[in-house]
Protein backbone atom coordinates (compact mmCIF):
# COMPACT_ATOMS: atom_id res chain seq x y z
CA UNK A 1 0.00 0.00 0.00
CA UNK A 2 1.04 3.50 -1.14
CA UNK A 3 2.07 5.35 2.10
CA UNK A 4 -0.08 8.49 2.38
CA UNK A 5 2.59 10.64 3.91
CA UNK A 6 4.79 10.27 1.05
CA UNK A 7 2.28 10.12 -1.46
CA UNK A 8 1.43 14.27 0.71
CA UNK A 9 4.66 15.18 0.17
CA UNK A 10 5.01 14.26 -3.57
CA UNK A 11 1.87 16.31 -4.54
CA UNK A 12 2.54 19.35 -1.78
CA UNK A 13 6.14 19.31 -4.30
CA UNK A 14 4.46 19.34 -7.52
CA UNK A 15 2.36 21.73 -6.32
CA UNK A 16 4.52 24.31 -5.40
CA UNK A 17 4.97 27.83 -6.94
CA UNK A 18 1.57 27.38 -8.02
CA UNK A 19 -2.05 28.92 -6.58
CA UNK A 20 -3.24 25.47 -6.30
CA UNK A 21 -3.97 23.33 -3.07
CA UNK A 22 -5.06 20.26 -1.42
CA UNK A 23 -8.19 19.86 -0.57
CA UNK A 24 -8.19 15.84 0.04
CA UNK A 25 -6.42 13.16 -0.64
CA UNK A 26 -8.02 9.41 -0.33
CA UNK A 27 -5.86 6.08 -0.62
CA UNK A 28 -7.87 3.09 -0.02
CA UNK A 29 -6.85 -0.05 1.30
CA UNK A 30 -6.42 -1.69 -2.14
CA UNK A 31 -4.44 1.62 -3.32
CA UNK A 32 -7.27 3.48 -5.57
CA UNK A 33 -5.93 6.88 -4.63
CA UNK A 34 -8.36 10.34 -5.22
CA UNK A 35 -6.82 14.01 -5.14
CA UNK A 36 -8.63 16.40 -4.68
CA UNK A 37 -7.38 20.41 -5.75
CA UNK A 38 -8.42 23.71 -5.57
CA UNK A 39 -7.26 26.86 -6.38
CA UNK A 40 -7.01 30.87 -5.63
CA UNK A 41 -7.97 30.90 -9.48
CA UNK A 42 -9.27 28.14 -11.85
CA UNK A 43 -7.65 24.45 -12.31
CA UNK A 44 -7.21 23.10 -15.81
CA UNK A 45 -6.81 19.36 -16.84
CA UNK A 46 -3.28 20.37 -17.62
CA UNK A 47 -2.83 21.14 -13.74
CA UNK A 48 -4.31 18.17 -13.06
CA UNK A 49 -2.23 16.16 -15.06
CA UNK A 50 0.70 18.05 -13.75
CA UNK A 51 -0.16 16.57 -10.50
CA UNK A 52 -0.85 13.01 -11.74
CA UNK A 53 2.19 13.09 -13.75
CA UNK A 54 4.38 13.97 -10.35
CA UNK A 55 2.69 10.95 -8.72
CA UNK A 56 3.61 8.65 -11.66
CA UNK A 57 6.96 9.77 -11.58
CA UNK A 58 7.09 9.22 -7.72
CA UNK A 59 5.91 5.99 -7.59
CA UNK A 60 6.07 3.20 -10.52
CA UNK A 61 2.51 1.74 -10.79
CA UNK A 62 3.92 -1.37 -12.11
CA UNK A 63 5.02 -2.49 -8.84
CA UNK A 64 3.16 -0.17 -6.58
CA UNK A 65 -0.51 -1.44 -8.43
CA UNK A 66 -2.67 1.72 -7.67
CA UNK A 67 -5.43 3.35 -9.46
CA UNK A 68 -5.04 7.17 -9.39
CA UNK A 69 -7.27 10.27 -9.78
CA UNK A 70 -6.80 13.86 -9.88
CA UNK A 71 -9.68 16.20 -10.15
CA UNK A 72 -10.78 19.74 -9.07
CA UNK A 73 -12.58 20.23 -5.84
CA UNK A 74 -16.76 20.72 -6.33
CA UNK A 75 -17.64 24.15 -6.02
CA UNK A 76 -20.84 22.74 -3.98
CA UNK A 77 -18.98 21.03 -1.70
CA UNK A 78 -17.83 22.12 2.12
CA UNK A 79 -14.83 23.92 2.60
CA UNK A 80 -12.36 21.00 4.21
CA UNK A 81 -9.36 23.46 4.25
CA UNK A 82 -8.50 26.70 5.80
CA UNK A 83 -7.51 28.24 2.11
CA UNK A 84 -10.94 27.16 0.83
CA UNK A 85 -12.16 29.96 3.44
CA UNK A 86 -9.39 32.37 2.50
CA UNK A 87 -10.45 31.74 -1.33
CA UNK A 88 -14.15 32.63 -0.90
CA UNK A 89 -13.65 35.76 1.27
CA UNK A 90 -16.82 38.21 0.76
CA UNK A 91 -18.70 35.86 -1.03
CA UNK A 92 -22.23 33.91 -0.33
CA UNK A 93 -22.17 31.05 1.87
CA UNK A 94 -24.41 28.27 4.00
CA UNK A 95 -23.10 27.28 7.62
CA UNK A 96 -24.86 24.49 9.82
CA UNK A 97 -23.95 24.75 13.12
CA UNK A 98 -23.24 22.15 15.52
CA UNK A 99 -26.65 22.32 17.39
CA UNK A 100 -28.76 22.35 13.38
CA UNK A 101 -29.06 26.05 13.10
CA UNK A 102 -28.60 26.92 9.08
CA UNK A 103 -27.07 30.34 8.29
CA UNK A 104 -26.54 32.00 4.96
CA UNK A 105 -24.42 35.44 4.29
CA UNK A 106 -21.50 36.93 3.25
CA UNK A 107 -18.46 35.25 4.57
CA UNK A 108 -16.86 38.71 5.81
CA UNK A 109 -13.60 37.21 7.97
CA UNK A 110 -11.70 34.83 7.90
CA UNK A 111 -8.77 34.10 10.60
CA UNK A 112 -6.63 30.67 11.82
CA UNK A 113 -9.15 30.79 14.67
CA UNK A 114 -12.68 31.64 13.63
CA UNK A 115 -14.12 32.78 10.64
CA UNK A 116 -17.14 35.70 10.69
CA UNK A 117 -20.53 35.28 8.22
CA UNK A 118 -22.58 38.27 8.07
CA UNK A 119 -26.41 37.64 8.04
CA UNK A 120 -29.09 40.49 6.63
CA UNK A 121 -31.43 40.30 9.40
CA UNK A 122 -34.99 42.08 10.11
CA UNK A 123 -34.50 44.12 12.95
CA UNK A 124 -36.81 46.92 14.84
CA UNK A 125 -34.74 49.68 15.53
CA UNK A 126 -35.35 51.96 18.03
CA UNK A 127 -37.74 54.86 16.92
CA UNK A 128 -38.43 53.10 13.35
CA UNK A 129 -41.88 51.72 12.91
CA UNK A 130 -40.64 49.20 11.27
CA UNK A 131 -38.27 46.63 10.85
CA UNK A 132 -35.47 47.36 8.60
CA UNK A 133 -32.54 44.78 7.31
CA UNK A 134 -29.21 45.14 9.50
CA UNK A 135 -25.88 43.33 8.51
CA UNK A 136 -25.42 41.56 12.01
CA UNK A 137 -22.34 39.32 11.99
CA UNK A 138 -21.89 35.74 13.50
CA UNK A 139 -18.27 34.73 14.42
CA UNK A 140 -17.96 30.65 14.44
CA UNK A 141 -14.95 28.59 16.22
CA UNK A 142 -14.35 26.16 13.06
CA UNK A 143 -14.97 23.13 15.76
CA UNK A 144 -18.77 24.56 16.14
CA UNK A 145 -19.69 24.11 12.61
CA UNK A 146 -20.84 21.32 10.98
CA UNK A 147 -20.00 22.63 7.45
CA UNK A 148 -19.38 25.85 5.17
CA UNK A 149 -19.94 26.19 1.33
CA UNK A 150 -20.73 28.35 -1.38
CA UNK A 151 -24.07 29.21 -2.38
CA UNK A 152 -24.01 29.15 -6.31
CA UNK A 153 -25.66 32.53 -7.50
CA UNK A 154 -27.02 32.88 -11.56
Amino acid sequence: MIDKKELTSVIDKALEGTKMFLVDLKVSSDNVIDVQLDSMESITIDDCIAVNDAVHAAFDQDVEDYELTVGSYSLTEPFKVLKQYHKNLGGEVEVLTANGKKLKGTLSEVTDENFTVTVATKTKIEGKKRPEMVDVPHTFIYDEIKYTKNILQF
